[in-house]
């Protein structure tokens, strides 16, 4: 039998354990196998290695849950309870990457997805190419804030190109920083659903998850962090291997494009494109490529993706003829 204990730091007691420990009596129950035991600020889980890995996720969930929302309520126990009952794809890997600040389960829900994370932990630079709606943003935000979170990096750094889809960057209103805060809304919004407000806030102000436009990687080295670099289709050559020479001691880097939605002048070459040809067959570099099945938005999504894509493969084929 195994015994790991977990010390409650900052913690409202009753807030979280529940009238007369409640939320710790519920799973307990639901653990009849093992042993859970609250002791002032201690919970000590004793039973076998899957069940103890299963009862500490959720007891690290609830913690979340409650350094956002400072207070635990019994369904919400069930709640994470029941998500972490469930069974998975393979039982014996762990495929969750870490629980949402509403409680959701974050995790690869598609095989090119989880190839993404495979990929990620072999690999110190892996490409990620798909369409919109793949989730490979997502996946590989997920990735840095596990990271963040199990003390392998030091800091999280998400970049992106300032290129206009569409739009003058020059006559939008504001500073600099409010013209570029909109290309990086994406990454916000899913660094919101992984990390409190409150802890995103303080993460931001002491530089140890920072979201910049790709010019601010110039002259920098990057190491002891996890580095994401989206819209890479939208990067030129010379600004990808200026990116890709800033990878310091100790570094992860995820690149994330959509050969469809190259946003840049005409005749500009894509810097991503470029780079699959220059680095393939490169050893330690990992390419992923997801695809429409892979779409976790709504359905329609994929239909849309697939169509534009036969109607871009009708177009090069009258081009061609």
């Amino acid at each position: 039998m195994v015994e790991k204990i977990i010390t409650l730091d900052d913690v409202s007691l009753p807030d979280f354990l529940g009238i007369q420990n409640k939320n710790i009596r519920l799973i307990s129950n639901a653990f009849p196998e093992s042993k859970v035991i609250s002791r002032g600020n201690e919970i000590r889980i004793q039973g076998s290695t899957p069940e103890i890995i299963k009862i500490n996720d959720i007891i690290n969930a609830l913690l979340n849950h409650y350094s956002r929302y400072g207070k635990v309520d019994e369904e919400e126990v069930k709640t994470y309870i029941s998500n972490e009952k469930q069974p998975m794809v393979d039982e014996s890997v762990d495929d969750i990457l870490l629980y949402g600040t509403r409680g959701a389960v974050i995790k690869p829900r598609t095989v090119n997805q989880y190839e993404l994370v495979q990929s990620a932990a072999q690999n110190d630079l892996v490409f990620a190419i798909g369409p919109a709606g793949t989730g490979k943003t997502y996946i590989s935000v997920a990735l840095a804030v596990r990271a963040l979170k199990n003390k392998r990096v030091k800091k999280i750094i998400i970049t992106r190109p300032a290129v206009e889809a569409g739009e003058n960057l020059g006559f939008l209103p504001g500073d600099l920083k409010e013209k570029i805060d909109p290309y990086l809304r994406p990454i916000y919004d899913a660094l919101g659903d992984m990390v409190p407000s409150e802890k995103l806030k303080f993460y931001e102000e002491n530089k140890i998850i920072e979201i910049a436009p790709l010019a601010y990687m110039r002259g920098r080295t990057l190491q002891n962090a996890f580095i994401l670099l989206d819209e890479a289709q939208n990067t030129t050559p010379m600004q990808i291997k200026m990116f890709l020479t800033r990878m310091g001691p100790n570094s992860k880097v995820i690149i994330t494009g959509d050969r469809s939605q190259i946003d840049l002048p005409r005749k500009q070459k894509s810097g991503l494109i470029d780079a699959l040809n220059v680095l393939k067959g490169v050893k330690g570099i990992g390419f992923v490529t997801l695809t429409s099945e892979d779409v976790v938005r709504h359905r329609i999504v994929k239909d849309i993706i697939n169509a534009y894509k036969r109607a871009d493969d009708h177009m090069n084929n009258d081009d061609g003829s």
